[in-house]
Protein backbone atom coordinates (compact mmCIF):
# COMPACT_ATOMS: atom_id res chain seq x y z
CA UNK A 1 0.00 0.00 0.00
CA UNK A 2 1.46 3.01 0.98
CA UNK A 3 4.95 3.49 1.53
CA UNK A 4 6.60 5.52 4.25
CA UNK A 5 9.60 7.60 3.47
CA UNK A 6 12.22 6.91 5.95
CA UNK A 7 13.24 9.65 8.19
CA UNK A 8 16.86 10.76 10.07
CA UNK A 9 16.24 11.26 13.48
CA UNK A 10 17.79 14.48 14.40
CA UNK A 11 20.22 13.38 17.14
CA UNK A 12 20.54 15.15 20.27
CA UNK A 13 23.16 17.92 20.98
CA UNK A 14 25.28 16.64 23.51
CA UNK A 15 28.72 18.60 23.38
CA UNK A 16 27.68 21.70 25.85
CA UNK A 17 26.44 18.98 28.72
CA UNK A 18 30.14 18.37 29.85
CA UNK A 19 30.38 21.99 30.56
CA UNK A 20 27.66 22.52 32.23
CA UNK A 21 27.95 19.35 34.94
CA UNK A 22 31.29 20.90 35.66
CA UNK A 23 29.92 23.97 35.92
CA UNK A 24 26.67 22.69 38.51
CA UNK A 25 29.89 20.89 40.51
CA UNK A 26 32.32 24.15 40.69
CA UNK A 27 28.76 25.77 41.86
CA UNK A 28 28.44 22.97 44.26
CA UNK A 29 31.65 23.63 46.02
CA UNK A 30 31.52 27.03 45.95
CA UNK A 31 28.38 27.50 47.80
CA UNK A 32 28.48 24.54 50.65
CA UNK A 33 30.30 24.97 53.38
CA UNK A 34 32.44 21.93 54.51
CA UNK A 35 33.61 22.41 58.34
CA UNK A 36 35.19 20.60 60.09
CA UNK A 37 33.84 19.68 63.72
CA UNK A 38 35.85 20.84 66.88
CA UNK A 39 34.90 18.64 69.68
CA UNK A 40 36.09 16.76 72.48
CA UNK A 41 36.20 12.49 72.75
CA UNK A 42 35.10 11.72 76.17
CA UNK A 43 33.61 7.94 76.17
CA UNK A 44 30.25 8.14 78.72
CA UNK A 45 29.51 5.21 80.93
CA UNK A 46 26.47 3.51 79.83
CA UNK A 47 22.79 5.04 81.00
CA UNK A 48 21.98 2.97 83.69
CA UNK A 49 18.21 2.83 84.67
CA UNK A 50 17.53 2.82 87.98
CA UNK A 51 21.05 5.13 88.65
CA UNK A 52 21.85 6.71 92.04
CA UNK A 53 23.84 9.40 92.85
CA UNK A 54 25.67 9.03 95.48
CA UNK A 55 27.82 11.29 97.36
CA UNK A 56 31.71 10.70 98.37
CA UNK A 57 33.80 12.05 100.62
CA UNK A 58 37.55 12.95 98.44
CA UNK A 59 40.45 13.83 100.15
CA UNK A 60 41.81 17.45 98.81
CA UNK A 61 44.77 16.26 98.39
CA UNK A 62 43.65 13.69 95.54
CA UNK A 63 41.64 16.79 94.08
CA UNK A 64 43.59 19.05 91.01
CA UNK A 65 41.06 22.08 90.27
CA UNK A 66 41.27 24.02 87.38
CA UNK A 67 39.08 26.81 86.85
CA UNK A 68 38.59 29.18 84.24
CA UNK A 69 37.55 32.83 84.77
CA UNK A 70 35.12 35.22 82.68
CA UNK A 71 38.67 36.83 81.45
CA UNK A 72 40.14 33.72 80.11
CA UNK A 73 42.41 33.55 83.29
CA UNK A 74 43.54 29.95 84.19
CA UNK A 75 43.57 29.39 87.49
CA UNK A 76 45.32 26.01 89.58
CA UNK A 77 43.59 26.04 93.39
CA UNK A 78 43.00 29.41 93.10
CA UNK A 79 46.41 30.73 92.24
CA UNK A 80 47.05 31.35 88.43
CA UNK A 81 48.50 29.55 86.02
CA UNK A 82 50.14 29.90 82.41
CA UNK A 83 48.62 27.81 79.67
CA UNK A 84 51.85 26.64 78.77
CA UNK A 85 52.37 24.49 82.27
CA UNK A 86 49.35 22.49 82.64
CA UNK A 87 50.66 19.53 80.81
CA UNK A 88 53.57 19.45 83.19
CA UNK A 89 51.44 19.99 86.52
CA UNK A 90 48.98 17.68 85.17
CA UNK A 91 51.67 14.39 84.77
CA UNK A 92 53.29 15.49 87.88
CA UNK A 93 49.84 15.47 89.62
CA UNK A 94 48.40 12.13 88.07
CA UNK A 95 51.84 10.24 88.31
CA UNK A 96 52.38 9.30 91.49
CA UNK A 97 48.58 8.88 92.43
CA UNK A 98 47.63 6.21 89.43
CA UNK A 99 43.98 5.51 89.80
CA UNK A 100 43.34 7.85 93.06
CA UNK A 101 43.09 11.11 91.62
CA UNK A 102 40.43 13.30 90.44
CA UNK A 103 41.06 16.58 87.94
CA UNK A 104 38.22 19.67 88.72
CA UNK A 105 37.09 21.61 85.75
CA UNK A 106 34.96 24.63 86.18
CA UNK A 107 34.60 27.40 83.29
CA UNK A 108 32.63 30.29 83.73
CA UNK A 109 30.08 30.55 81.45
CA UNK A 110 31.45 33.98 79.92
CA UNK A 111 34.69 32.09 79.38
CA UNK A 112 35.89 31.60 75.86
CA UNK A 113 35.27 27.61 74.12
CA UNK A 114 39.15 28.47 73.24
CA UNK A 115 40.50 28.95 76.00
CA UNK A 116 38.12 25.50 77.63
CA UNK A 117 39.24 23.73 74.47
CA UNK A 118 43.10 24.22 75.14
CA UNK A 119 42.83 23.41 78.95
CA UNK A 120 41.17 20.19 77.86
CA UNK A 121 43.68 19.11 75.14
CA UNK A 122 46.70 20.07 77.34
CA UNK A 123 45.09 17.75 80.02
CA UNK A 124 44.51 15.02 77.72
CA UNK A 125 48.14 15.84 76.43
CA UNK A 126 49.38 14.85 80.37
CA UNK A 127 47.56 11.49 79.83
CA UNK A 128 49.18 10.61 76.82
CA UNK A 129 52.48 11.16 78.22
CA UNK A 130 51.98 9.18 80.80
CA UNK A 131 50.33 6.82 79.16
CA UNK A 132 52.76 6.20 76.65
CA UNK A 133 55.71 6.00 79.43
CA UNK A 134 54.02 3.28 80.71
CA UNK A 135 53.46 1.79 77.45
CA UNK A 136 57.24 1.91 76.74
CA UNK A 137 58.45 0.42 80.30
CA UNK A 138 55.62 -2.22 79.95
CA UNK A 139 56.47 -3.02 76.13
CA UNK A 140 58.55 -1.05 75.30
CA UNK A 141 56.10 0.93 72.02
CA UNK A 142 53.74 3.92 72.07
CA UNK A 143 50.04 3.71 73.90
CA UNK A 144 48.77 3.89 69.98
CA UNK A 145 51.35 0.81 68.46
CA UNK A 146 49.79 -1.90 71.96
CA UNK A 147 47.15 -4.14 71.39
CA UNK A 148 43.36 -3.27 72.38
CA UNK A 149 44.01 -5.58 75.80
CA UNK A 150 47.47 -3.48 76.52
CA UNK A 151 45.91 -0.45 76.45
CA UNK A 152 43.04 -1.23 78.48
CA UNK A 153 45.87 -2.63 80.76
CA UNK A 154 47.58 1.01 80.58
CA UNK A 155 44.26 2.80 80.68
CA UNK A 156 42.90 1.15 84.22
CA UNK A 157 46.73 1.86 85.92
CA UNK A 158 46.34 5.46 84.65
CA UNK A 159 42.49 6.36 83.89
CA UNK A 160 41.29 9.62 82.63
CA UNK A 161 39.37 11.10 85.89
CA UNK A 162 37.93 14.51 84.82
CA UNK A 163 35.25 15.89 86.46
CA UNK A 164 33.07 19.39 85.41
CA UNK A 165 31.84 21.58 87.79
CA UNK A 166 28.45 23.31 85.88
CA UNK A 167 27.51 26.52 87.97
CA UNK A 168 24.27 28.38 87.18
CA UNK A 169 24.16 32.15 87.14
CA UNK A 170 21.35 33.08 88.78
CA UNK A 171 21.48 33.64 92.35
CA UNK A 172 17.81 32.23 92.92
CA UNK A 173 18.73 29.04 91.60
CA UNK A 174 22.03 28.87 93.27
CA UNK A 175 20.05 29.35 96.86
CA UNK A 176 16.89 27.18 95.89
CA UNK A 177 14.60 30.97 95.27
CA UNK A 178 12.71 32.56 97.71
CA UNK A 179 11.68 30.85 101.07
Amino acid sequence: MFKRAKRKVPGLNTSSTADISFMLLILFLVTTSMEVDEGLERTLPPIEKQQKETQSMVDERLVLRFQILDNNKLLLNNKPIALATVRKTVANFVAPKGKEHIIQLQADSHASYNTYFSLQNEIVAAYNDLRNKRAEQLYGKLYQLCSAEQQEQIADEIPQRISEVYTTENAKTQKGGNQ
